[in-house]
């Protein structure tokens, strides 16, 4: 049977799009998804009754769901409580945000917080992962079964995409990228840049794929609300971007990945 992801980010509840955001959720209901994936940025100013709103929206989904943090998720007027507990609020209305963890039959998902409260730069919102993080994560899928499909989860994109229409700046991003191809990470996703795409790293044998969603708030960024539905299948990871049309989902681009030959 086909593995099926949904991977939805940067709702920014306080400023999402309501009926996209409703007719997501009416969709994850009526399908059947193995796993929802939630890469960040649930909230716009990390408020408390933005919390609030995303945890009953959260909660009225299917119960697998793996959700990790955003840098809009760390309160944006709270400073003392953003630089010294930044994901207080995330981990009391959402889950513990250090690192998620989820295992099914054929499949290894890690959530990494690549968002920090406050960095020695002036723009707090760019992403940082420590080799630390990188170097546990891999060391986490070792003890997973081997043919099991390898799938990071993080907020901002390790490498920049060409022509997105922001950037991340993540700091070590490159190396992490690099350590996730050697451990055969097949698929990274993440959010941030309120736009979908794919692309290979250049490291290692080309296939281990950053994956990116895009937004249901109304922060657009040239492309329409939506969100991606990712299947694994036998000889490859069907990605599909849908565009919320203004009363459907529809797909906006799909992209077939080649999976890794498997070991002999």
């Amino acid at each position: 049977m086909t593995i099926r992801l949904a991977h939805l980010s940067d709702i920014h509840f306080g400023g999402e799009n309501p009926e996209a955001v409703a007719a997501a959720a009416d969709m994850l209901r009526g399908e059947r998804f193995d796993l929802v994936v939630v890469s960040g940025d649930l909230t716009r100013y990390g408020e408390a009754w933005e919390f609030e709103q995303a945890k009953a929206w959260l909660d009225g989904l299917p119960e697998q769901r793996l959700v990790t943090p955003g840098n809009h998720d760390a309160p944006y007027l709270a400073w003392a409580e953003r630089i010294f507990a930044p994901f207080r609020r995330f981990e009391r209305w959402i889950g513990a945000a250090p690192a998620q963890t989820w295992l099914a039959p054929g499949v290894a998902v890690r959530g990494i917080n690549t968002a920090r409260g406050a960095q020695p730069r002036l723009n707090w919102s760019k992403g940082q992962i420590a080799r630390r993080q990188a170097e546990e994560a891999a060391a986490w899928f070792d003890t997973a079964p081997p043919d099991a499909v390898r799938i990071v989860v993080v907020h901002h994109p390790l490498i920049e995409m060409l022509g997105g229409p922001m950037t991340a700046r993540v700091w070590g991003g490159e190396a992490a990228a690099a350590a996730f191809a050697g451990a055969k990470v097949d698929l990274v996703l993440s959010g941030h840049i309120h736009a979908p795409f794919t692309w290979p790293y250049p490291y290692g044998d080309g296939r281990t794929y950053a994956v990116g969603a895009g937004t249901l708030s109304v922060r657009e960024r040239g492309v329409p609300p939506g969100f991606n539905i990712v299947e694994v299948e036998a000889d490859c990871f069907r990605v599909t971007a849908l565009a919320w049309t203004g009363s459907r989902y529809e797909p906006f681009r799909t992209w077939a990945l080649d999976r890794r030959a498997a070991a002999p």
